[in-house]
């Protein structure tokens, strides 16, 4: 598929998506939306991705926010609508993919572009990295998870102030936060979350896909994850990269997954 406003590399079982809207400060308008959300189907249904890495082009933003000037007539119902597809398309569908998310942050990531780092399974900051969610400036909330996210990354008190202020915090605030795992400097960065990458890419891609699932459901109403993690856990078990890696621990050699 061409894409108008993403690029895709891949190496080494290594996706990166690149949003790609430099004179945009690449904002999220429903056309990117829409790109990603194929992006990222497309990568966690090919076999060779191991890992995706999400980041944004150019040096002053990873996702400055949502394009404003297409909501800005919107009634009542457009508006919930615009939220409902969203999520689904996009900040849902990343939260639950099976093949492991980085979120590079480079810059801003203001409103929907934190938003879209958060539904990412974690984050890795540029030393220069901003980030908030300043919605209440334009009389809106955050529409795309944010205030159900960012009180489960930092804690409740934090998001709410965050959220109320419309303030901005650096990356060693964030870093401080428990909203980023690292910060380096932005010429490492994408070094930085491939490097990562390749560790997760060498283990067992059925084992991580299950585990993803599993803590994911503990922030699910009604689902135990006790429960889930027992399930997941025994079907493990079954698999092919069970086998695999058990008999190359007992042979004393590195595994080779299947992936299966």
């Amino acid at each position: 598929m061409n894409y108008e406003n993403i690029l895709i590399e891949r190496e080494n079982g290594i996706a990166v998506i690149t949003i790609n809207r430099p004179t945009k400060l690449n904002a999220l308008n429903k056309a990117t939306i829409e790109e990603l959300h194929a992006a990222f189907k497309a990568e966690n249904e090919e076999a060779s991705t191991k890992v995706i890495i999400v980041t944004g082009s150019g040096e002053k933003a990873f996702v400055a926010g949502a394009d404003i000037s297409e909501f800005a007539s919107f009634s009542v119902e457009q508006g919930s609508q615009l939220a409902a597809n969203g999520q689904e398309l996009l900040f849902d569908f990343v939260q639950n993919l099976s093949t492991p998310v980085i979120a590079a942050v480079n810059g801003f990531a203001l409103g929907g572009g934190l938003e879209l780092a958060m539904a990412a399974h974690f984050r890795v900051a540029s030393d220069n990295a901003k980030m908030g969610l300043p919605e209440v400036t334009l009389g809106v909330i955050p529409g795309y998870g944010g205030t159900q996210r960012l009180p489960q990354l930092v804690g409740k008190g934090r998001a709410m102030e965050m959220i109320m202020t419309a303030g901005m915090i650096d990356a060693p605030a964030a870093l401080n936060y428990g909203l980023v795992n690292h910060v380096v400097a932005q010429a490492e960065l994408l070094d930085f979350a491939k490097g990562i990458a390749a560790k997760i890419a060498k283990n067992s891609s059925v084992a991580i896909a299950k585990a993803i699932k599993v803590i994911n459901d503990n922030y699910v109403d009604g689902v135990n994850g006790f429960q889930s993690e027992i399930r997941a856990f025994g079907e493990s078990f079954g698999t092919e990269d069970f086998r695999e890696g058990t008999t190359a621990f007992l042979e004393k050699r590195k595994a080779e997954f299947p992936g299966k």
